[in-house]
């Protein structure tokens, strides 16, 4: 093994070895999920050397730039201050959703009027539409972090693979027998999730656009999908209240996570794959160890459905949002509750924190969308300006622009 050179990741903080191995071009990742700025970076780099042999002594003051440079990012401190920068009226029919890629230099949408469309988020100027679905565009995404392909999955029953530069469809994916409600993309690009009313999910391959594996279980509607970080499992979560840990190699079940009494609303993995998070209309959100499949914590303490889950970069925090118009921060380790976000005058239906994980942005049915520090609770900035319910809110990867997607049928670019 040989070491050609390191890259560095800022979100979550981390170093990339790229590597060659009997001629081949490798990587991995030395995930640095505790530094802070106040790290002892002498210590933590000969930790590093002695867990990871391709970090020679040669190397040693290239890493320690490297972790400087980390610090330095986490101490900047955050008082950006979002303006209203594009509104877009972006279909004729309603908005579904709205995706970034990962920079944030150009965005979709997807709409009740068949069609996915590319934007420029710099100049607000449609780049092209993608034709060819026959009934609503609703679940989109970009394979970021590369962005060089789209998922649309639609009503039709399909779900379709787009180049991001030209438009060209490369692939239609057809084997679901009802609507398409959630996709996800694995961050390796090799494979498309997509999660069907028709209760089962499917995993397509990025390159032949076959069919791999149908994964089937559950006894109502899919509705929420995601995929570890190493591409190795994959969560579905199902309006017949339970979530299931699946093996994306073989297709098995690996765990039903059983708990909750009502429909899940999202799931999600921390990005070390050790948790995972799932809400529910039953007012609880739920936190399960990954690799055992059991129970770790019940979080409660909202009065209504939650509505959205997430974990911040690290997988250190968790962010919930709820029908009965607030949103609380936990500790993932204590599974405590930090913080609670109360302001809005309306459920929210979306939650998520910048990579940095210094703001968490709400969307909500108030038409109004909020910025929050997650340490205290406090609503830093309102964006207003939607005549009507906002239902997608999202940052770039910098976290220095956000779309809101909104019934008012527009978008609106901040920065």
């Amino acid at each position: 093994m040989k070491l050609k050179r390191l890259l560095l990741r800022y979100y979550p903080p981390g170093i990339i070895l790229e590597y060659v191995q009997g001629g081949e071009l490798k990587t991995k990742s030395i995930d640095l999920l505790d530094l802070s700025p106040g790290t002892d970076v002498g210590a933590l780099v000969e930790e590093i050397r002695k867990a990871e042999p391709l970090i020679t002594a040669s190397r040693k003051e290239q890493v320690i730039h490297l972790i400087l440079r980390l610090q330095e990012k986490l101490g900047q401190q955050e008082d950006h201050k979002f303006y209203l920068f594009k509104v877009l009226r972006a279909h004729i029919l309603p908005l579904t959703n709205v995706a970034f890629n990962k920079s944030g230099s150009c965005f979709i949408t997807g709409s009740y009027d068949r069609t996915c469309k590319i934007w420029d988020t710099a100049s607000g100027e449609e780049l092209r539409t993608l034709e060819g679905h026959r009934n609503v565009v609703y679940a989109i995404a970009f394979n970021n972090p590369y962005g060089d392909k789209i998922a649309t999955g639609s009503f039709d029953k399909t779900c379709k693979l787009w180049s991001a530069e030209t438009g060209k469809c490369y692939h239609t994916f057809r084997g679901h027998t009802a609507e398409i409600v959630c996709l996800s993309f694995n961050l390796q690009s090799t494979l498309i999730a997509t999660g069907s009313m028709d209760t089962t999910a499917k995993l397509w391959d990025i390159q032949n656009g076959e069919e791999v594996v149908m994964l089937t279980g559950h006894s109502a509607e899919i509705i929420a999908l995601s995929f570890n970080t190493t591409g190795d499992r994959i969560i579905t979560g199902s309006f017949d209240h339970t979530v299931v840990v699946w093996d994306v190699g073989t297709g098995r079940k690996l765990h039903t996570l059983i708990g909750h009494r009502a429909e899940i609303s999202s799931a999600q993995f921390n990005w070390d794959c050790s948790l995972i998070v799932t809400g529910s209309m039953d007012k609880t959100c739920m936190l399960w160890n990954a690799v055992t499949g059991t129970r770790v914590a019940t979080l409660t303490g909202h009065d209504d459905e939650v509505l959205d889950v997430c974990f911040d970069y690290t997988g250190q925090r968790i962010a919930t949002s709820s029908a009965d118009g607030s949103a609380r921060v936990y500790n993932a380790e204590t599974k405590k509750c930090i913080a609670k976000l109360e302001g809005h005058g309306g459920e929210i239906s979306k939650i998520c924190f910048n990579p940095q994980g210094s703001r968490i942005l709400t969307a909500s049915s108030d038409k109004t969308a909020r910025l929050w520090d997650p340490h205290t609770g406090q609503c830093i900035q309102i964006l207003e300006g939607h005549t009507d319910e906002i239902f997608s809110s999202a940052f770039n990867y910098k976290g220095d622009i956000i779309i809101t997607g909104s019934k008012d049928n527009t978008c609106r670019i901040w920065r």
